[in-house]
């Protein structure tokens, strides 16, 4: 196993994948991946049975203290903030405040707990391992290309691979695919079939290969993208096979066209591969990869015609199951080096095609980062509440009870609230009350920075109670606005001429797509919030910094809503 031993200043950092584990002295347990930390913030593992906090800096260093605070008795350790004192790297514990040094666990502030014990956190080892590298033909455990990170470190390599396997698999199928275009011309006068038979033959495959995609585009989410190229690949067998037996003269033309239609399998790769590769890369790589990987099945036409005419000019018309026969063992291999050395991505990283229309929509995107901003404040604000009033006025709520009694009013108005939002955006316009929200939303983040800068609890809380009403609104007319965009579409389809069945259909299941698309969006807001106020206590020592850029934002969300409502045919019934 190879070891990574950690210091404050270690460099370079390990391997996102790499794991983190946590000795007791006997013993070491591994607890998380080194990528799953965030810098700056505490995490909480269970290690023999006791309570362990373990954080990560900014500079990438982990440091293992009790979780326990001696103090308060309470297990809140990885939740206190993160800083250092005279040099010396410290988190200072969320209840009392006392600080402890990372290092050792002792307390900087006091030396006795009120107890007599010494108060001091017991430092527990931490170090990181380099992770076994996956097994080939078995699912990826996971995959995050869009995270820089990780994609240089992994994803790129492992991009690049399957790739490149992709291309020489679906490049095979073209070539079973467009082989009857070269096997018309072995087709003489013995077999008795002329010009428009021999334009039917080619014609065939064609078709069926285009009928095929649909169901092979689905098939690499239903099977997984490894497995379904093995498979697919191996499936090239039959028709390359099929055509090797029965092509010779005398053969009837039904056979014949039953030869060519099985060689529609080949078609289908295209679709199944793309859909493949599209998931292994990140949004700024795809149309690159995409490129690379169409371009390179598309060689597999000019090849086998090549292939052919070497064929003809070497044994002649008279041996044209010499040409299948020649993809027989290709076939076989690529099949089998498929299976040795691509890989299946993790569950939901194939998305069913829906999910890829609503992607490439820049107004579902616009959508999704408005429910980032209502529904994000809506659940960051419910975690973060409670501690922002213990550290915002520490004296006002200096146990956790006192907080509690008053933390769980925001999100049960903002959820009572939301509603009003869906209703009050039928009647008016979804557009118009999100932007009224968010703008609304940030006079209320005014209000809670002034009255925290002078510290007006009254004003403070009233903000924050109103902020939770507005996001429980925002929540509720922004995603009345993703129905009311795809409708709109739809009316305009159907006015274009298009099948008003086929069009209502196109927009309920964008939709369905659309509404899963901004709730996970919407959620990770959450995460941006308790983020930023981590980050504004860490470097200021108050929340500011988080309220100003939470005024900031949603004057861009209040902007965002309207540009959205006014340009675009579709997008201005919302």
């Amino acid at each position: 196993m190879n070891e990574t031993a950690l210091s404050p200043h270690r460099s370079p950092r390990p391997d996102p994948d790499a794991l983190v584990e946590i000795g007791d002295g006997t013993t070491w347990t591994t607890v998380c991946r080194y990528g799953d930390l965030t810098p700056g913030r505490g995490v909480t593992a269970l290690v023999g049975g006791e309570q362990v906090a373990l954080f990560r800096d900014p500079a990438g260093a982990l440091y293992a203290l009790a979780n326990r605070d001696p103090f308060s008795d309470a297990c809140v350790i990885s939740r206190g903030i993160m800083g250092s004192r005279d040099g010396t790297p410290a988190v200072t514990s969320p209840m009392y405040k006392q600080t402890f040094d990372l290092r050792t666990g002792a307390c900087l502030d006091e030396e006795t707990a009120p107890d007599g014990s010494p108060a001091a956190l017991r430092a527990w080892a931490v170090r990181t391992t380099e992770p076994a590298p996956p097994a080939r033909g078995r699912t990826l455990p996971e995959w995050r290309p869009e995270d820089p990170a990780f994609w240089e470190a992994t994803g790129a390599r492992v991009a690049r691979r399957n790739l490149w396997l992709s291309v020489l698999t679906e490049h095979i199928g073209f070539s079973v695919w467009s082989m009857w275009s070269v096997l018309v011309l072995f087709l003489g006068p013995e077999y008795g079939i002329d010009p428009a038979g021999k334009f039917t033959l080619t014609a065939v495959p064609t078709a069926l290969g285009a009928v095929l995609r649909v169901p092979y585009t689905y098939a690499v989410a239903r099977f997984g993208g490894r497995n379904w190229t093995v498979f697919s690949g191996l499936l090239l067998l039959v028709p390359t096979a099929y055509i090797a037996l029965v092509l010779q003269p005398g053969v009837s033309y039904t056979t014949l066209l039953t030869a060519a239609a099985v060689a529609g399998v080949g078609g289908g790769n295209f679709a199944s591969s793309m859909a493949n590769i599209n998931a292994f890369y990140p949004q700024r790589l795809k149309g690159r990869a995409l490129g690379v990987n169409a371009g390179g099945g598309n060689l597999g036409v000019p090849a086998v015609q090549l292939a052919g005419l070497l064929v003809l000019a070497t044994a002649g018309a008279g041996h044209p199951r010499l040409l299948p026969l020649a993809y027989v063992p290709l076939i076989a291999l690529t099949a089998l080096v498929a299976a040795l050395r691509m890989d299946n991505l993790p569950a939901g990283h194939h998305e069913r095609p829906a999910m890829g229309e609503v992607l490439g929509d820049r107004h579902a995107w616009a959508l999704s980062l408005l429910y980032l901003g209502t529904f994000g404040s809506f659940v960051g604000f419910a975690f973060a509440f409670g501690q922002v009033l213990q550290v915002q006025f520490h004296d006002e709520f200096d146990t956790p009870v006192k907080a509690a009694c008053l933390t769980f009013l925001g999100p049960l108005l903002g959820s009572l609230s939301r509603p009003l939002g869906g209703a009050w955006a039928d009647r008016l316009g979804g557009g118009r009350v999100t932007t009224a929200v968010f703008l609304a939303m940030a006079g209320c983040a005014g209000l809670i920075l002034v009255a925290a800068q002078h510290r007006l609890l009254a004003g403070f809380f009233a903000g924050f109670l109103t902020l939770f009403v507005l996001s429980g609104v925002g929540n509720g007319s922004t995603y009345r606005m993703i129905p009311a965009l795809y409708a709109a579409r739809a009316r305009a389809a159907v006015r274009g001429g298009a099948d008003a069945r086929t069009a209502e259909a196109a927009a309920h299941r964008r939709t369905t797509a659309m509404i899963g698309l901004a709730g996970a969006f919407g959620t990770f807001g959450g995460v941006l919030v308790n983020v930023a106020f981590r980050q504004s206590f860490l470097t200021a020592g108050n929340g500011d910094a988080a309220y100003a850029a939470f005024l900031v934002f949603y004057l861009a969300c209040a902007a965002l809503t309207v540009v959205l409502c006014r340009r675009g045919r579709a997008a201005a019934h919302i």
